[in-house]
């Protein structure tokens, strides 16, 4: 057995201890839980109502559930996701089904039965998030498909993508494009010659997404259908508006995780009902409709005649429902044999609708936080693959020790970036941050090749508002001898630390004293204040309910308080760092993870100030390089020189 097939084994082996790991904290979490408990976090929504029921595509029922308690309660639903209906009438009873459409309080969820159980009349009914068993099932059938591949344009991606064949190009020229700098243009002309691969690293604010936008574009003069993929719908829906707006014909299979004009009019159902042919599904589905609710006005068993009566309409119905779906298929056969860009998750390219379809090119964006084994579900699908990401950034989330301790957080994007470099081209400008903001982690990371662009290379805050101080983009507060020792939550194992959380708030509302708040003609300051742990994030949002300036900006959603993670591809014109962690072991924990702190450090435009313990924090080379850097451009502070900012 070949080197690569064998490290192909031992990931589909990973993938099915993450698997159970994923499958044990579920049900750690849900299935031995009581209402009350999964209601808290986030998992059931409990009393809910069924509201309207009708029959969506595939003939298959859909119910909007409206919840009728609790209505402010915070939870984890979202569109895409698998949830189940269920009865609280003594008895385990659920239907199955996905979330296709949520507001704030009412669900759309499209169930897997053409008829709905007698049980949804008896007890109350909530809905619970179930087990995504789907989406490893696509992911281990992707793995076994590469495994397999023999003399195949599938096993020949593979030993590319994988470092044991090199990869070819061609000698093609390519005029640049106007809107794109020397290192964008360069990355599409890469595209262009790339015959197998090629790879777009982004560092942070170097204009990824407007070179994919471009590269596409670019492979569209000479190829078909597209396939774009991302492992976020987040991600996913960007990506379909910003090609929706630059003219092209783009299908979003899959349900966008917002609301927008553009994204809902690019989905299949909203592209199905367009079509010329959609006022036949329309009445084949009404006429459906009709018979199905004759059908069940007979609730009781009845003589010979009415159940005869009651088969009759029930077949009817079913017959109509049959027709329908020939319709639709036609329907959606139509529609993506004329489209030029498919979009979807990494897990949606199996979706029905569009798995047996191949792709001139598959492009997968961030693709650096993708888990392999659901990378190669589009490439199983495609003839020429084109990854975009930084994995100098955040890493895939894994869930298990023992498969993150295996290797399967290391990406396929990682895989190839290393093995075959000549795919790769960095975009080297950066449109976000100050200069300042930008030389550490430029660095650290990135070899000192990024440039700020010149429309962002001073730009601080004296600039966007003359109230505030000249300089000091950075600012590092040491709390060092203060005594601001950390605390720990035991039932979370999370950290927090109350003297440096109120330190840093203080901080930010003296820098916010002189600044009035925007009024309708200027854009506000947009803020972001970053904990590594949960215990410290929720300490920090309850400190900013009871401080009336910071409760009033992030009412406006001026400012936001969350984990890196939750503001990964985001940008903030201020941001403040709460490293929380302070004891006399010089302990850091995750804060150790560099890429991490790379996401947090660059999410600042104009502003960055970092709060913590330099006598903690400098046991760690990144950390005491960091503190090397603060002082040679003037940005460390003792928190004992800030008497305005003290508690």
């Amino acid at each position: 057995m070949s080197e690569i097939l064998y490290e192909l084994k031992q990931v589909q082996e990973l993938l099915k201890i993450e698997q159970e790991e994923d499958r044990q904290q579920y049900k750690i979490k849900s299935q031995k839980s009581t209402i009350a408990e999964r209601k808290a976090m986030g998992f059931c929504w409990y009393p809910v109502t069924i509201t309207k029921e009708e029959i969506g595509f595939g003939s298959k029922v859909v119910l909007e559930l409206e919840r009728t308690k609790d209505r402010d309660q915070l939870h984890l639903f979202q569109t895409g996701k698998t949830a189940a209906l269920f009865s609280n009438n003594g008895e385990r009873q659920n239907l199955s089904g996905v979330i296709v459409g949520l507001k704030r309080n009412k669900i759309l969820l499209a169930t897997n039965k053409e008829d709905l159980p007698d049980w949804v009349e008896d007890g109350r009914l909530g809905i619970d998030l179930t087990f995504d068993e789907m989406s490893y099932r696509e992911m281990e059938i992707a793995m076994k498909k590469v495994i397999e591949a023999y003399k195949t344009r599938l096993a020949e991606l593979r030993d590319v993508l994988l470092g044991d064949v090199a990869p070819r190009f061609t000698d093609e020229k390519m005029d640049d494009i106007a809107v794109l700098n020397p290192s964008q243009n360069e990355a599409v002309r890469k595209i262009v010659q790339a015959k197998d691969v090629a790879i777009i690293h982004g560092p942070p604010g170097t204009g990824k997404t407007t070179t994919l936008v471009q590269a596409i574009l670019k492979t569209l003069e000479t190829q078909k259908r597209l396939l774009v993929t991302a492992p976020s719908n987040t991600a996913v829906d960007l990506l379909t508006e910003k090609l929706a707006i630059a003219g092209i014909n783009v299908i979003r299979i899959g349900n966008p995780s917002r609301v927008s004009d553009v994204l809902l009019d690019h989905t299949l159902d909203a592209q199905i009902m367009n079509h010329r042919s959609f006022k036949n599904l329309k009445e084949y589905r009404k006429t459906a409709e009709e018979y199905r609710r004759m059908a069940f006005q007979y609730k009781r068993k009845f003589g010979h005649e009415e159940r005869a009566q009651r088969q009759f309409f029930k077949a009817e119905s079913h017959r109509l429902l049959e027709e329908a779906d020939r319709v639709e298929d036609y329907i959606t056969e139509d529609l993506l044999d004329q489209v030029q860009v498919i979009t979807c998750t990494l897990v949606g390219a199996a979706n029905k609708a569009i798995r047996h379809l191949e792709y001139d090119t598959v492009f997968i964006d961030e693709a650096a936080q993708a888990l392999e084994p659901a990378c190669w579900i589009p490439i199983s699908r495609a003839k020429r693959v084109v990854l975009a990401g930084d994995h100098r950034q955040l890493p895939p989330t894994i869930k298990s020790f023992e498969a993150e301790k295996g290797g399967l957080g290391k990406t396929l994007f990682e895989k190839c970036i290393e093995r075959q470099p000549e795919v790769a081209v960095m975009l080297k400008t950066q449109y976000r941050m100050h200069h300042q903001i930008m030389a550490f982690s430029n660095q650290q990371f990135y070899k000192g090749e990024l440039e700020a662009h010149e429309s962002v290379h001073s730009s601080d805050l004296h600039q966007f508002n003359p109230a505030f101080a000249p300089g000091l983009a950075v600012e590092f507060v040491d709390t060092a001898g203060c005594g601001f020792n950390e605390m720990e939550t035991p039932e979370s194992a999370s950290s927090a630390n109350p003297d440096e959380a109120n330190l840093l708030l203080n901080h930010l509302v003296h820098l916010l004293k002189n600044h009035s708040p925007a009024d309708e003609d200027t854009e506000p300051l947009r803020i972001g204040v970053i904990a590594p742990y949960r215990a410290q994030i929720n300490y920090l949002q309850d400190r900013v309910e009871h401080m009336p300036l910071l409760h009033d900006l992030r009412q406006k959603r001026e400012l936001t308080v969350g984990t890196v993670d939750s503001f990964q591809g985001q940008e903030r014109d201020i941001i403040y760092i709460s490293m929380t962690r302070s004891n006399d072991k010089g302990e850091i924990g995750f804060l150790s993870d560099m890429r991490r702190m790379n996401v947090a450090m660059t999410r600042a435009k104009k502003k960055l100030v970092i709060v913590g313990d330099s006598a903690t924090l400098s046991h760690h080379p990144f950390y005491a390089d960091f503190l090397a850097y603060v002082e040679s451009i003037n940005a460390y502070r003792s928190a004992w020189e800030l008497s305005e900012c003290r508690p």
